[in-house]
């Protein structure tokens, strides 16, 4: 206890351990030693429970740790083999056992795979997955036994990433922030006036010791640390992984939130809103034939383009004759019929008409498809970073959880982000910003009150630390952005917000009702010890009762 109260005092803080210390010492001088064993007893009592707390929590992300897999199963030339996770290479053929955990990120190579993803994203109910679809490592199956086409290495996928921030932040945990302690000068100063005057009024030390006794602020020092880690673990749970209680009890304040766009309001990645028909096709056909050609295909529009194919239950062929342009298009044979698909330029230079069709306009951000079927122009597919499912909801939710202020800070062009937050009710929206710009923004919006930045990219790291509590957005997000946040969400969902908010202010709120009602009883404790009501005997089982 001495030891605590040297280094705080050394550090310019004044705590309540300080009132621990002088009733006990006290008690001792004049003879209390019933009393001061209690008032010992009471404290390393606390102690103990703050210490349970915290190691609860610890656990509570260990138990993310625990759930690494070790190897996995790959098919190979027509079996099976067992091979460390270090071995799989993107394109190899997993299978996942009932049980298993996915080792690395995939998509799924059989018709159906039930997965739980309770350990990522919180939701209890397996998840339903189709053929490829993407499965993100860390889930466990949930159903039969089903295929696994890896896409990242296993060190590049969502739960390595969740993995090594779980142990950054066990590394670089703050140390426990006491609110209590922002009371503690006061009320030490009022402790010692009630018992000085009752001392100097009475002439009987032993009152001044029962004042003493009953002020030793227990519940408080108890209670808050207690609240701010179970508020921690509980956060953990849900998928939000706080780096310390501080950040907690600052994300419990926070009125004005500012978001990135690109991966953080938006998926991130290309999908398709839109398909602009020509010359009698129908939709689906289009479609159909252009995925199945970009199968052939990496890049991430062709991905977009297979997924969408694949959301929408088209069943897709194996192309033939595929040739690439790399950065401007692919052709090939899909069912006996030719088909381009690649940029307007590249598609409409090589249709069989010569005159050549006129692209229709795009929105701003937009990206077009074009896609030609036996040489003639069949559409053109729109392109877009689009809003993630849910978010003017999401906006909606966060309000009501007393965010009053929500900004837009994003380094693309004002056109293009008013475009894709059109309808959101954004109070402000500041586009074209470069990394400097985006920590002047935050610390304009500081000025009015705390402010919670989240962002998922290079250029978000400095805004996130300029930030009272920068969040980084899930395990794919960029290495600099997780380590400057104060908060990582550990999936790729921006509502994981709602959870962190409301678990934070209910920590805080239950410490708030810690402090008032533990300092309220213990004044009026002190009052009646002062009038010589209470021994400093019957003092230290009130503070008990307080407790």
């Amino acid at each position: 206890l001495v030891i605590e109260i040297v280094r705080s005092l050394r550090a310019g803080e004044v705590g309540l351990d300080i009132v621990a210390a002088l009733s006990m010492t006290a008690a001792l001088v004049f003879g209390e030693t019933l009393a001061a064993a209690v008032v010992a007893l009471m404290y390393s009592g606390g102690t103990f429970l703050e210490g349970f707390a915290e190691g609860r929590a610890r656990r509570e992300m260990h138990d993310l740790l625990s759930r690494v897999p070790r190897s996995a199963t790959r098919h190979r030339n027509g079996g099976l083999e067992e091979v460390a996770l270090a071995a799989i290479e993107p394109g190899d053929r997993l299978l996942i056992r009932q049980g298993e955990v996915v080792p690395v990120d995939g998509t799924i190579a059989s018709d159906t795979a039930f997965l739980d993803t309770s350990a990522l994203t919180g939701e209890a109910l397996p998840v339903r997955m189709a053929r490829g679809q993407d499965a993100m490592s860390g889930s466990t199956n949930a159903g039969e036994a089903f295929d696994l086409h890896a896409t990242r290495p296993a060190a590049d996928s969502t739960y390595a990433g969740i993995v090594r921030l779980v142990e950054q932040a066990q590394r670089s945990k703050a140390p426990m922030s006491r609110l209590a302690d922002r009371w503690s000068l006061g009320f030490l100063a009022v402790t010692l006036v009630i018992a000085g005057g009752a001392w100097a009024l009475s002439g009987d030390p032993i009152r001044a010791v029962a004042v003493l006794v009953v002020a030793t602020p227990c519940p408080l020092i108890l209670a808050v640390p207690v609240a701010l880690v179970a508020g921690l673990s509980r956060a953990a749970q849900a998928g939000v992984l706080i780096k310390g209680a501080k950040p907690l009890e600052a994300m419990a304040r926070i009125h004005t939130l500012i978001l990135d766009k690109t991966g953080t309001l938006t998926d991130g990645r290309p999908r398709i809103v839109a398909v602009e028909l020509a010359g009698g096709f129908v939709e689906a056909e289009v479609l159909r034939l252009a995925a199945a050609l970009e199968q052939a295909s990496h890049h991430p529009v062709a991905q977009a383009i297979v997924a969408a194919a694949h959301d929408r239950g088209l069943t897709l062929a194996v192309p033939a004759e595929v040739i690439e342009v790399p950065g401007e298009g692919v052709g090939g044979l899909v069912e006996g019929r030719r088909v381009l698909v690649g940029g307007p330029g590249f598609v409409m230079a090589r249709l069989n008409t010569g005159e050549t069709p006129v692209s229709p306009p795009a929105d701003p951000g937009a990206v077009q498809v074009a896609v030609a079927i036996d040489g003639y122009l069949a559409g053109h597919l729109v392109m877009a970073d689009a809003l993630r499912a849910g978010t003017p909801a999401l906006i909606a939710a966060l309000r009501r959880q007393g965010v009053t202020r929500v900004v837009l800070a994003t380094g693309d062009r004002a056109e293009v982000a008013r475009q894709v937050t059109e309808g959101l009710g954004l109070d402000a929206l500041r586009a074209g910003l470069t990394p400097d710009q985006k920590v002047l923004v935050v610390l304009s919006e500081r000025k009015d009150g705390p402010v919670m930045m989240v962002g998922d990219g290079v250029n978000d790291a400095p805004a996130l630390a300029a930030a009272d509590v920068g969040v980084a957005m899930g395990a794919r997000g960029a290495a600099a952005s997780a380590e400057a946040a104060d908060v990582v969400l550990l999936v790729d969902r921006v509502d994981r917000l709602l959870p962190g908010l409301r678990i934070a202010r209910g920590a805080r709120r239950i410490a708030l009702e810690s402090v008032v009602v533990g300092i309220g009883l213990s004044v009026l404790g002190m009052v009646a010890a002062a009038f010589g009501l209470m021994t400093p005997v019957e003092g230290a089982l009130a503070q008990e009762l307080i407790d």
